[in-house]
């Protein structure tokens, strides 16, 4: 936890593949924040942290979740016990650059909003994952990343059948590439269930997700690789909204009212593990499928609905994980949070 000393010094940065755009306010006396750059390797964050902490102070630093480009960078900077760091999503942060009318995206430009989010929002303190649940979740997603690739050519070699005048050896050569994406996607699986075995806590996790109806082992890994690197005072609610699954409404007096759409400000990796799940359990669990076609019937579209079962979903996941129980569809309708309070209502 960060001290409570007053923090007046705030920076924001804009991660790059090799450069790192700095915004840096010190005091409150400063209008415009002083602009550096560093590269984004280990030398250019030793000199960045060396430039953040001169004079002593306390920094608060917000960056953007630009995969592995900033992962490193806030582990690094989280090291040091000067440095208060929050990471935000991309899209949030483009927001509040608009809401500053802010119409140019550059590097500087990023920067320099960024400094704004820390120095004007209410701050969160960005809480690494341990190096077990990122090492699963680089793992899970580079298989999801194989899996695609792996359906693209299913579909290649599919329209190739059809085909008489494609030569054997363009055909022999498809095969086997198929062969060698399913040896590394099996060869990562191995390693992620060695990762899962060698903790407590995601061994778990892992089995009780299996007894969830529509989740098999591939989608449990995917999911799992995403739940993984959540903190644990998260309630059932953020973790919604850490999917990008909760609700946006649009509404304005009696006269403006458009179609409620997800957010997407979440993850999308998590999403699209889910979507999968959701579409078998939605006509393999009948308490499921009762509150799928009580959607339709209320005049949801298809798609709003399978998104509704997506998030039941992610609230049974939160309620097993709490209370240790396996899957139970008759619960979704009365599930509760350690709090006592209803994180899923019936339709």
């Amino acid at each position: 936890m960060p001290e409570k000393t007053e923090v007046d010094t705030f920076a924001g940065i804009d991660v790059s593949a090799r450069e790192l755009s700095v915004a840096l306010r010190r005091g409150k006396g400063e209008d415009k924040p002083a602009m550096a750059k560093f590269s984004n390797h280990p030398s250019g964050h030793k000199a960045l942290i060396a430039h953040l902490l001169r004079g002593g102070r306390r920094v608060r630093v917000c960056v953007e979740a630009s995969g592995n480009y900033s992962l490193d960078l806030a582990l690094t900077l989280q090291a040091h016990r000067q440095v208060e760091i929050s990471v935000i999503n991309p899209r949030r942060a483009r927001r509040f650059a608009e809401s500053l009318g802010q119409r140019s995206k550059t590097d500087p430009v990023d920067a320099r909003v960024l400094c704004e989010y820390a120095a004007r929002m209410p701050w969160v303190a960005w809480q690494p994952p341990s190096s077990v649940a990122l090492h699963l979740r680089a793992v899970t997603r580079a298989i999801a990343d194989l899996g695609i690739i792996h359906t693209q050519q299913n579909n290649r070699a599919h329209a190739s059948a059809a085909s008489q005048a494609l030569p054997v050896l363009v055909v022999k050569e498809m095969q086997r590439h198929q062969k060698y994406l399913e040896q590394r996607m099996t060869r990562l699986r191995r390693e992620a269930l060695r990762l899962i075995a060698g903790d407590s806590e995601l061994d778990r996790r892992f089995r009780l997700m299996l007894t969830t109806t529509g989740i098999a082992e591939t989608s449990a890994l995917q999911i799992l690789g995403e739940l993984a690197v959540l903190p644990d005072m998260l309630d059932a609610r953020q973790w919604v909204a850490f999917s990008g699954l909760d609700p946006r409404l649009f509404k304005s007096g009696k006269s403006v009212e458009k179609r409620p759409r997800i957010s997407r400000g979440g993850s999308r990796h998590l999403r699209r593990a889910l979507y999968m799940p959701a579409l078998v359990a939605l006509r393999r669990d009948p308490y499921l499928r009762r509150f799928y076609q009580n959607l339709l019937a209320r005049g949801k579209a298809r798609l709003q609905a399978v998104v509704a079962v997506m998030r039941k979903l992610l609230h049974a996941l939160f309620a097993m994980f709490r209370t240790n129980q396996p899957y139970d569809g008759s619960k979704l309708c009365c599930a509760v949070d350690m709090a006592g309070n209803a994180i899923a209502a019936c339709a």
